[in-house]
């Protein structure tokens, strides 16, 4: 647990809010109102009625409801705001950490006259994968996930480089402020969610699998707030999936939650439309599942899954697929490719050459 997240543990049970500010400009300062909402843009219900449509789908379609519950969501627990100097080395200003624990909220605040750069973000307390740092100067101030570790002990997945999902719903908001002295001002702040979520579905029946591990990768590490820009780095993490077997139908959902993938860049396809997760298929692959398959006889069979539509904050992708008797997998939409590697192993901790 990072020192920041353990403050909150304790002061939590404690202060509703806390501020941070330096007593001389206080003083100086008057009070204004900031009003403070969540905006949740998904597409997560239009998703799950397309991909799982059918009367026998609609207890997973349920259990995916439930799985992410805390994630597509405009219910936030807490909020962390900042406001910078606008000039220099955009050193914040005053700061103040607020339960929320509510979709929208005011709070009056005591500001000095002066332009600023305000940030705010929602529900990072409770994820245990995401954390604010280098919060204060401006345009240092970012999210960023813990970094893969290799295997422990207890640890049972079959590559190293493995972080969980995150487990909220991370929002942000940025807004330039003129505080004007002697004038009645109201603040308006909307706050729009930078993660999202991709999940498998996996038809094994008939299949002889036995078992199956699902990993996603290929998505930003970090986020700038103040840029509203995601970071990338050359080795993503594979993101560990929280399975979500059905009895009923014998699919099984793999469900990860993350920073989104990279988007389509130089396409020269142009769609123009109000819904924010509508996009052309890019040349390339942007991300990945990689499927380890167990069968009876203890053979395990990778199956890469490469995705060439990106997906973005606070968008919902379910990708289904099949597995075959030898272990592979192969997708049904036909723009997902694929790479089957029979008889893999790792051979104690190296990459498995493709």
């Amino acid at each position: 647990m990072s020192v920041k997240k353990l403050f909150w543990t304790v002061c939590c049970f404690t202060l509703a809010s806390c501020s941070l500010i330096d007593d001389e400009v206080y003083k100086e300062g008057s009070d204004y109102e900031l009003d403070y909402e969540l905006r949740l843009v998904t597409n997560m219900t239009t998703e799950l009625k397309t991909q799982l449509s059918t009367q026998t789908e609609l207890s997973l379609a349920q259990s995916l409801r439930t799985q992410l519950s805390q994630v597509f969501t405009d219910f936030a627990h807490d909020v962390d705001l900042s406001f910078y100097d606008t000039v220099g080395d955009s050193l914040r200003l005053q700061h103040d950490e607020h339960i929320m624990n509510a979709n929208q909220a005011s709070y009056t605040l005591n500001l000095p006259k002066r332009q600023y750069m305000h940030l705010a973000v929602a529900n990072i307390v409770n994820d245990k994968i995401v954390d604010l740092v280098d919060d204060e100067r401006c345009h240092r101030s970012k999210l960023v996930q813990l970094q893969g570790n290799t295997r422990s002990a207890d640890d049972d997945s079959p590559v190293d480089n493995v972080i969980d999902s995150h487990t909220t719903g991370i929002f942000t908001a940025r807004q330039p402020m003129d505080v004007l002295e002697g004038v009645d001002q109201q603040f308006d702040v909307h706050l729009y969610m930078a993660n999202c979520s991709a999940v498998l579905i996996l038809d094994t029946i008939n299949s002889g699998v036995k078992d199956v591990k699902v990993f996603s990768t290929g998505f930003a590490t970090g986020f700038d707030i103040a840029d509203s820009s995601y970071i990338f780095i050359d080795t993503p993490p594979l993101v560990r999936t929280n399975a979500i077997p059905d009895q009923e139908t014998g699919l099984m959902a793999f469900c990860s939650v993350t920073f989104p993938s990279r988007d389509i860049i130089g396409t020269r396809t142009v769609i123009e439309t109000t819904d924010p997760f509508v996009s052309p298929v890019s040349d390339k692959s942007l991300w990945e599942f990689h499927v380890y398959t167990t069968a009876r006889d203890n053979t395990t069979t990778l199956t890469k899954l490469f995705i060439r539509r990106p997906l973005r904050a606070g968008q919902l992708m379910i990708i289904r697929v099949r597995a075959l008797d030898d272990g592979s997998v192969i997708p049904i939409d036909p723009t997902v490719g694929f790479l089957v590697v029979l008889d893999w192993s790792d051979g104690g901790s190296h990459e498995v050459p493709l």
